[in-house]
C-alpha cells in the first residue's frame, strides 16, 4: 500500500525541482523530505532518486511514480472538495494571494467578511505576483489567488484552473503637480516620450506590460526608478522623479503634489481569482470568491 504523506513529498520534489525546494513547499526540513522518500523506496524496492551534481535527479522509476502521484493526489482533493461539498459547511483551512494593490485594495474587506460570517474557516493570505500565484494555485500550495491582466496583454491561465471575473481597474497616468501636461483633461502615451517612468520590478507582468505599451506607441522607456507598491510610486512621482502609470485599485490615499490624467485611449487591468478546477465545490472556495466579488463592487 503506497503511503499518501510519501507520494505527497515525491510529487513535491517532482514540481519543484530540489529537496530544499520541496521542504520549502510542504513546510518541513530537508531531513524529513529525504527520510519520506528513502522510506518510499524502500516499500516498493525501486530507487527513486539518483545523485545529479550536488543535487538530485528523479529516476525512470521516480518520474513514472510522480505521475502516478500527481494523478493520485488530485483524486484526493477532488474527494475532499466533495465531502466538503456534501457538509455544506465553510470550515478548514483556505490559502489565498493577491498581488500588492489587489491585497491592499481587497483583502480587507473581504477577510473580514469571510472571518465574521464563517468562524470555522481560518484563512491564510499572502502577496504574491501573478505569475507567482498562478504557480502556487497549480502546484497546490495555495487554493486561490487574485491575479490581473491588461487590456492589450492577456495573462495565460492553464488548462485545470478556473477563474472568475472581480473587477476592471481603471488607470491614469500620475505626473507631479508642475508637469507639463497636468493641466490636461487626457494625455497619450506617446506624449512621454522624454519622461522618465516609475515602474514595477524587472520582470514583473506589470512591468512587461508597460515596456510593451509604450514600444507600440513609438516610445522607448527611459526607466528611472522601480517599486513594486503602487504607493511607493506615487511617493516617487510626489517627489518630481519621474510619471507613472496609476490604476484605481489600492492607490489611495494619492500624496499630495500629485496629478492624475487619463489617457486617450482608456487602459484597464482585469482582476479576477483563480483556483483549481477539482476544487470547484469546495463551500470555502465559493465563500471567498462571493466575498472577493462583494469587496470588488465597493471599489470606486
Amino acid at each position: 500500500m503506497l503511503n499518501l504523506e510519501r507520494l505527497r513529498t515525491l510529487d513535491a520534489l517532482a514540481r519543484h525541482g530540489s529537496v530544499s525546494a520541496a521542504a520549502d513547499a510542504l513546510h518541513v526540513t530537508t531531513s524529513a523530505v529525504s527520510q519520506q522518500l528513502g522510506k518510499l523506496e524502500r516499500e516498493i524496492n525501486q530507487q527513486l532518486l539518483a545523485k545529479n551534481g550536488r543535487g538530485v535527479r528523479l529516476t525512470d522509476a521516480g518520474r513514472l511514480l510522480s505521475e502516478h502521484a500527481a494523478r493520485i493526489l488530485s483524486q484526493v482533493e477532488l474527494a475532499e472538495s466533495d465531502l466538503e461539498a456534501h457538509r455544506g459547511q465553510v470550515v478548514g483551512e483556505l490559502r489565498l494571494s493577491a498581488f500588492p494593490t489587489a491585497a491592499r485594495g481587497l483583502f480587507p474587506v473581504a477577510l473580514r467578511a469571510l472571518r465574521a460570517e464563517h468562524p470555522g474557516l481560518r484563512v491564510r493570505s499572502s502577496e504574491l505576483e501573478p505569475e507567482q500565484g498562478i504557480a502556487a494555485v497549480m502546484r497546490g500550495d495555495l487554493d486561490l489567488a487574485v491575479v490581473l491582466d491588461w487590456y492589450n496583454k492577456p495573462m495565460p491561465v492553464p488548462e485545470g484552473l478556473v477563474k472568475a471575473p472581480l473587477l476592471d481597474d481603471p488607470a491614469e497616468v500620475a505626473m507631479p503637480a508642475g508637469h507639463r501636461l497636468a493641466d490636461r483633461e487626457e494625455v497619450d502615451l506617446a506624449e512621454f516620450a522624454e519622461d522618465e517612468w516609475i515602474t514595477w520590478g524587472e520582470g514583473e507582468f506589470c512591468h512587461e506590460w508597460l515596456m510593451f505599451t509604450l514600444r507600440s506607441k513609438g516610445v522607448e522607456p527611459i526607466v528611472g526608478h522601480r517599486a513594486g507598491e503602487t504607493h511607493t510610486q506615487l511617493q516617487l512621482v510626489s517627489a518630481g522623479l519621474g510619471v507613472c502609470i496609476a490604476p484605481l485599485l489600492g492607490r489611495h490615499p494619492v500624496p499630495d503634489g500629485v496629478v492624475l490624467v487619463p489617457l486617450t485611449q482608456r487602459v484597464r487591468r482585469h482582476v479576477y481569482v483563480i483556483w483549481r478546477a477539482d476544487a470547484d465545490r469546495r463551500p470555502s472556495i465559493r465563500a471567498a470568491v462571493e466575498a472577493l466579488r462583494t469587496a470588488a463592487r465597493q471599489v470606486g
